[in-house]
């Protein structure tokens, strides 16, 4: 794993607004990159996170800030600004950071509405400044493989594509029902908040744009209607049916613990009892079908792409991690984490004309390095310098726009029926 550079060469320097999971994760692994990447600076509301980002580096080398407002009173601190803040604030920290002269790593999805992500870019462009948005499948080696062979022409003329996303019913329960994003209002749609990741593959993979799109969804089960009889409104209040809900929040206790990291500081060393007390007041103690939420719990997207591909995607509660299928006029290619699960290849190609079948080699996702949503966390990271620099550097502007176009036109057609689009 290359983790250094030749001292001659100047370090990316890095500073992170908002250090919940994502800010923490990208600088931790920036930080052990040594001589590529240098922390400078780190802000949150909660003074205990970006003290620990302070603390990926070496003493007294990142400066901490209390908010947006007095990180960006300081001036241009570093090369590229992490935007890891609740989606909707990262339109308003883009432009701050982009009028002051930083390149962007922006969590996704990029702003609350289409026109607000087409407002970053036209800004990118005016000022000369990247934005590099936080679709980490993109650099995991399962994602680089299925690139890998799309580009290399076995397939033929790519024709159809599809694609799942399996959420899993307790991440759908802790994210999309009582977390950040259950709840339209307060974040963005759920085809964008969790499934923007697909909607820029589709778009990535077959190298265009969306034409055409139409899409369904529903909030069909996490709904008070669907409640046990008896449930309280909190798990913590005595549920008779505690033992048998998928949803039970004293799961957090037991196998679904590392969920905490994303929403309790200090979750490393507390007792049961102190997350228990947590339970009891936080949104994440909620009976799951007695929330505020009003996202879909399931969803289809279908689209034809201005070179002619259709694409698919589901969304659903119901199913575990991602799928994928593309086929062409030479021979098609399938796989996802699901076949890997049931002791199959995790990705393999099938050729029409000979019928025969062949594993694709995927690199151990599991070996060092490559933690985090299947390598991507650790692979954006190790890419981000010549993302942002060099001869391999991105063009101007926002890249990965077409995915959110594709992603925020799809709740437009689930709302308002199936409609063209000219972008």
């Amino acid at each position: 794993m290359q983790t250094s550079t030749s001292q001659t060469v100047k370090p990316l320097r890095i500073a992170v607004l908002g250090c919940g999971a994502r800010g923490r994760t990208y600088t931790k692994i920036a930080a052990s990159m040594i001589g590529r990447y240098e922390l400078t600076a780190a802000a949150d509301l909660v003074e205990f996170r970006a003290k620990t980002v302070a603390g990926f580096a070496p003493e007294g080398t990142v400066r901490t800030f209390n908010s947006a407002e007095e990180f960006f009173a300081a001036g241009k601190l570093a090369d590229v600004l992490i935007i890891g803040t609740q989606d909707a604030h990262h339109y308003g920290h883009a432009v701050s950071a982009l009028n002051i002269g930083y390149d962007l790593l922006l969590e996704k999805p990029a702003a609350e509405t289409l026109a607000r992500c087409e407002e970053l870019d036209a800004l990118a462009r005016k000022l000369g400044r990247r934005i590099v948005l936080g679709f980490v499948l993109r650099y995991t080696p399962f994602y680089s493989a299925v690139k890998q062979v799309v580009d290399s022409g076995r397939l033929g003329r790519i024709m159809t594509m599809r694609l799942s996303e399996g959420v899993g019913d307790f991440h759908q329960a802790h994210s999309y029902v009582r977390g950040h994003w259950g709840n339209t209002a307060k974040s963005s749609p759920m085809i964008v908040a969790k499934c923007s990741h697909d909607t820029d593959l589709i778009c990535w993979l077959s190298g265009s744009k969306p034409k055409t799109i139409s899409s369904f969804g529903r909030l069909d089960w996490f709904k008070p209607e669907n409640a046990p009889a008896g449930a309280p409104k909190r798990c913590t209040d005595g549920c008779p049916v505690a033992a048998q809900c998928n949803y039970d929040a004293h799961r957090y206790l037991t196998e679904k613990r590392n969920f905490l990291r994303m929403i309790m500081d200090g979750y490393e060393n507390a007792t049961d009892e102190q997350v228990i007390d947590f339970l009891k007041t936080s949104p994440w103690g909620r009976c799951a079908y007695h929330c505020d939420n009003d996202v879909v719990d399931h969803q289809i997207v279908s689209t034809e792409m201005e070179n002619g591909i259709t694409a698919s995607l589901t969304m659903t509660a119901f199913d575990h991690c991602r799928t994928i299928e593309i086929h062409g006029t030479l021979g098609s290619l399938r796989g996802g984490e699901p076949f890997s699960d049931a002791g199959t290849p995790e990705l393999w190609f099938r050729e029409h004309r000979t019928d025969n079948i062949e594993s694709i080699p995927v690199a151990d996702q599991s070996a060092e390095g490559y933690a985090g949503h299947g390598g991507g966390d650790f692979g954006l990271v190790n890419a981000l310098d010549q993302l942002m620099t060099g001869d391999h550097a991105i063009p101007i502007g926002l890249d990965g726009l077409a995915g959110h176009q594709l992603a925020y036109l799809a709740e437009t057609s689930r709302l308002n029926g199936a409609q063209p689009v000219n972008l």
